[in-house]
Parts: C-alpha cells; sequence; structure tokens
C-alpha cells in the first residue's frame, strides 16, 4: 500500500512536470548545472522507493498516537511535492516554487525527525530525499 501511495503522489507531480521539462520557457530558465532531462526519472522513482520503504517502516513500528503524527508529516509532504511541480512547471513561477520548496524541505527534515524516534533505518532512507530538494533549491534559486 505504501509503494501505490507514493508512487501515486509521483504521478501526479509528473502530471505538471512532464510537460514542462520540454518547453521553450523551461530550457530558457533552466540552469547550467542541471543534470539531464532523463536523470530526473531515475533520481525520483529511486527516491519514491526509498520513500515508500521509510513510510512502511515508521507505520509498521508504530503504535496508533505515532501513526497519526506519520499521517501528518508525510500528507505535508506529499502534498508540497505536488504542489512545487504545479508551481514551477505549470504557472511558471520560479518565485513562488522556491518559497514553497523551502517548505517542502522542511517537511522532510520533519520526517526524517519523526520518523527518527520511531525506526531509525527509516529515518535514515530519507537522507537522500533531504540531500537531492538540497539540490533542487538550488537549482530552483539559480532559475528566478
Amino acid at each position: 500500500m505504501c509503494i501505490l501511495i507514493v508512487y501515486g503522489v509521483g504521478f501526479a507531480g509528473s502530471i505538471f512536470s512532464s510537460a514542462g521539462i520540454s518547453s521553450d520557457w523551461y530550457r530558457s530558465v533552466k540552469p547550467s548545472i542541471t543534470p539531464p532531462d532523463y536523470i530526473f526519472p531515475i533520481v525520483w522513482n529511486i527516491l519514491f522507493f526509498l520513500i515508500a520503504i521509510s513510510l512502511y517502516l515508521a507505520w509498521m513500528k508504530s503504535d496508533r498516537k505515532e501513526k497519526t503524527k506519520i499521517t501528518a508529516v508525510f500528507g505535508i509532504n506529499f502534498i508540497l511535492n505536488i504542489l512545487w511541480s504545479f508551481l514551477y512547471f505549470r504557472i511558471q513561477s520560479p518565485f513562488f516554487a522556491f518559497i514553497e520548496i523551502i517548505f517542502l524541505w522542511l517537511s522532510v527534515a520533519a520526517m526524517i525527525y519523526t520518523t527518527y524516534k520511531i525506526d531509525k533505518a527509516s529515518s535514515y532512507l530519507l537522507i537522500p530525499y533531504i540531500l537531492w530538494v538540497s539540490f533542487a533549491i538550488v537549482l530552483n534559486y539559480l532559475s528566478i
């Protein structure tokens, strides 16, 4: 179930980003340090897999109260993840996407903090995610 939820989030975000990646607008704002386009689906598929495993481990080892926290922090992150793609690629607003991605980064930090108290392995699986979002912040900033 965790895999379906997480990859559902990925699919929802891709609805906004897939057409935008090939647009003239994106090519005009894309920073020179941006990896080749084919790298993004590879990285995101790996990240979504790690996020799903993290969610599963935390969920299985948590009590009822902790499940509420997990639902909240992962749910907020999933919404912010989709929202960034919408703001950046659909609205074509690197500025608003930049503001939003700061909240996305904070939500990943909250996921790490929350899962660390429940299952350390679950939190460690989220480290590549926060690193990738950190890099995305740089790219987003450079595209403003």
